[in-house]
Order: C-alpha cells, then sequence, then structure tokens
C-alpha cells in the first residue's frame, strides 16, 4: 500500500507544480510581473520529477505517470495487479493536485489567472495533437526505461535524466497542446475545467498510452542482450 500512497503523492505534486506553475505564473508577466513563461513552466514539470524521484523512487520506483507505468508494465517489470492500481492512485493524485489549483483559483489572486492548467488543442488539428503527444510520450518514456535498467541504466542519476527529459519535452510541446504526456496529469485538470479540456480529454489518455507502447517496443529491441 505504501507504494500505492507514493505514487498519489508524486502525483499529487507534478500536478500541483507544474499545472500551478501554468496557471498562476505562465502568462502573468502583464497582470504581476511574475510570468515565468514555457520555459519557467517546462522546468516546474521537470523539476517536479526530479525532486520527487529522489522523495519516493525508493519506494515506488516514482512513475506518477500511467504511461510510464504502462511502459514498465510491457517490459516485464511489474505486475498487472501493481500496475492497475499505480494507475488508479496517479488519477486520484492527480485529482487532489487539482482541487487544490481550484480552491486557490476560488479564494481569489492578485493575478487573475484564468485556466487550469487542463490540456486543449486546437479545432481541426486533432491529428497533430495526436502524433505530438504520442511521440513525445515515446520518447519520455523510453529515457525512462534506459535510465532505470538494472543492467545499462543510469543508477542515481536517473531520476535527473528523467526530469530533464520531462523540460525538454515541455519546450517543445507546451505550444502544441500545453504538455501532457500523461493522463492523470490531464485527468484531473480537465474534471475542473470542463467543456472543451474534458471533451479532448480522450485524446491526452490514448496518446500516451500508445506512445508508451511503442517505447516498450523500441527498448526491447534496442536494450535487450
Amino acid at each position: 500500500m505504501k507504494k500505492y500512497l507514493a505514487e498519489l503523492v508524486g502525483t499529487m505534486v507534478l500536478v500541483l507544480m507544474g499545472c500551478g506553475s501554468a496557471v498562476f505564473a505562465g502568462n502573468a508577466a502583464d497582470a504581476c510581473g511574475a510570468g515565468v513563461g514555457t520555459l519557467g513552466v517546462a522546468l516546474a514539470f521537470g523539476l517536479s520529477v526530479v525532486v520527487m524521484a529522489y522523495t519516493i523512487g525508493g519506494i515506488s520506483g516514482c512513475h506518477i505517470n500511467p504511461a510510464i507505468t504502462l511502459g514498465v508494465l510491457l517490459s516485464g517489470r511489474m505486475s498487472g495487479k501493481d500496475a492497475i492500481m499505480y494507475m488508479i492512485f496517479q488519477v486520484i493524485g492527480a485529482i487532489i493536485g487539482s482541487a487544490i489549483i481550484y480552491l486557490l483559483l476560488t479564494t481569489g489572486s492578485p493575478c487573475g489567472p484564468t485556466e487550469t492548467g487542463a490540456n486543449t488543442y486546437a479545432d481541426g488539428q486533432t491529428l497533430h495533437a495526436f502524433l505530438a503527444e504520442a511521440i513525445f510520450t515515446c520518447v519520455f518514456v523510453l529515457v525512462v526505461l534506459g535510465t532505470t535498467d538494472e543492467k545499462k541504466g543510469a543508477g542515481n542519476f536517473a531520476g535527473l535524466a528523467i526530469g530533464l527529459a520531462l523540460v525538454l519535452v515541455h519546450i517543445v510541446c507546451i505550444p502544441i497542446t500545453g504538455t501532457s504526456v500523461n493522463p492523470a496529469r490531464s485527468i484531473g485538470p480537465a474534471i475542473f475545467d470542463g467543456g472543451v479540456a474534458l471533451s479532448q480529454l480522450w485524446l491526452f489518455i490514448v496518446a500516451p498510452f500508445v506512445g508508451a507502447i511503442c517505447s516498450a517496443i523500441i527498448w526491447k529491441i534496442i536494450g535487450r542482450d
């Protein structure tokens, strides 16, 4: 049970810090001079992974992302039962993190944020968004599988590599979809945003899983002895 709770806490922190940076500081420069822009939001997501990797990595492996869990499952590194429980607790953690952001929004902010950190894409760009999320998730999960491999991995530096990989993914993908590459991260904010975010949520669940499957196949080909 401890590893499931660790995933809940880790995903909550990821959503709270990552989406929170987008909501409260991503575009706040005109309102109160606190804007961090695309690079700042990307760093917030990446650094969240780094700090949680070194906090709960020894307990659960710090997946905090259903796509990573799927990749690990397909690589034969965990049981189906654990994978399902990981995903459930990740989604719960994301919802809790989003609820905290929502609470902060409804209690007022001097910068007047108007977003919830939900993922969306422009009308007519479904295929474009799907490909972006699938490809970037594939890259991200491939980094996870490679750096955490028992024989070929990066050891204690795995968490740093994974976090930096997430920063890179966000820098490129934020202008396209706001960057999900994590179904749980998208589910939480979409619930509180509703509307378009909720109607487009399917893509931010399916595409990352497709990317995760591709990464597992690639690693089995290039990573096997």
